[in-house]
């Protein structure tokens, strides 16, 4: 194969993952942010408006950190931040709940430039955050078989394309999935139609109302749940394909743009970790130094959805469930397969691995802490009380 053929298909095979990442990553939460605006007191023009502030700044956050650091550095919006305020959006204004993100910005950013997390973070061992990982990752996995209870012939179809790609044309096997699912979903009528919208999204700058409700309502338990949820799963995704990333300087970065854009519905910003993980696959390169193109194209389309997002709102709405799912599912098969056997490389750390897996893919959510914080708990206390009974 000539250079030049391989820089074509390398382009084609990172614009793909990019593309794939940020379709999984916007539908997977959109209905979400918009009944979270509408919640808070919003309407429709707000909710494009705090999408095209969220999309601006992942793309920007995203293409920026990955050319600096020459990483697959994907920053993405905090999915459970989102469910979070969902459930007790009721109880704050528009102002209030802005004043909470800025809040939480600011905190993650004092997280990066005291290095704190960054430190905590090195210590996990890395079969653990490899396990952490693919206890996150494998319900993504289950839910493919799990579509097919309601639309089975698109989903085994896009398997059998999955299955017959990876063998004969690797590179592009998730975009023939996509495209097979796009074009089964609208002859099976299984798409819904889609609202025509010419009009481009813009800001709608909302003044921050500092409360000491917003402080403990929004704003603490959002910076938690993103930090623990969100950001540790991202370093997990890191260290489990080898990447070494200055935690400290990505915190302190997405903590700083949060906090400027938060005005406009930036609510919550930071390490990507599933989508993230559909940019560090061997379909992207089978060079792990060159994967970090992959997620300057998911910048890319960030940007791109970000301006369209009035309408994208629409047009994401109209594809069906099954199809979304089964996408996410099987285009993390291999980060899920490898993820489970990096984490039983070392015997020592085998029933904690296990044990973090379990945890971190149940629906454990004691005290308010969310089961992937808990699997790291439970799998770092089994090491210490392991190696505190060996030693005596």
């Amino acid at each position: 194969m000539t250079p030049t053929s391989n820089l074509v298909n390398r382009i084609i095979s990172s614009t793909i993952a990019g593309l794939i990442a940020v379709i999984v990553g916007f539908t997977s939460s959109i209905a979400l942010i918009y009944q979270m605006v509408i919640d808070l007191g919003g309407n429709v023009e707000l909710a494009s408006s705090w999408l095209l502030a969220l999309g601006l700044s992942m793309g920007l956050t995203s293409i920026g950190l990955s050319l600096f650091y020459k990483v697959p550095i994907l920053i993405a919006w905090s999915t459970p931040g989102v469910a979070l305020l969902l459930a007790d959006a009721s109880n704050y204004n528009l102002n209030e709940a802005i004043a909470g993100f800025m809040i939480s910005a600011l905190l993650i950013f004092v997280s990066g430039i005291t290095a704190w997390f960054e430190k905590l973070a090195d210590k996990i061992p890395f079969q653990l955050a490899s396990a952490m990982l693919a206890g996150i990752l494998i319900n993504f996995g289950i839910e493919v078989f799990n579509q097919m209870n309601q639309q089975p012939f698109l989903v085994i179809s896009m398997l059998f394309v999955y299955w017959i790609s990876k063998q004969i044309i690797p590179r592009f096997t998730m975009l023939s999935v996509l495209v097979v699912g796009i074009l089964l979903s609208w002859q099976l009528d299984l798409t819904n139609p889609i609202e025509s919208s010419t009009s481009l999204s813009g800001f709608q700058y909302i003044s921050p109302e500092f409360t000491f409700d917003a402080l403990l309502g929004i704003g603490l338990p959002l910076f938690i749940v993103t930090m623990a949820a969100q950001n540790l799963p991202g370093i997990a995704v890191l260290k489990a394909h080898h990447y070494k990333t200055p935690v400290s300087s990505v915190m302190s970065t997405t903590g700083a743009v949060n906090f400027v854009t938060a005005p406009f519905g930036c609510y919550a910003i930071n390490l990507a970790a599933i989508t993230a993980a559909i940019c560090m696959t061997n379909e992207v390169s089978d060079k792990p130094s060159e994967r970090y193109w992959a997620a300057i194209s998911g910048g890319f389309f960030y940007i791109v959805m970000a301006i369209f997002s009035g309408f994208l709102m629409s047009a994401f709405s109209a594809l069906p469930t099954a199809l979304i799912y089964a996408l996410a599912g099987i285009a993390l098969f291999s980060t899920i397969s490898n993820s489970i056997q990096q984490s039983l490389t070392d015997n020592r750390y085998l029933e904690a691995s296990m044990i973090t897996l379990l945890v971190t893919a149940s629906d454990l959510s004691l005290w308010g802490i969310s089961s992937v914080l808990w699997g790291l708990i439970l799998g770092s206390v089994t090491i210490i009380i392991q190696s505190a009974l060996k030693n005596n």
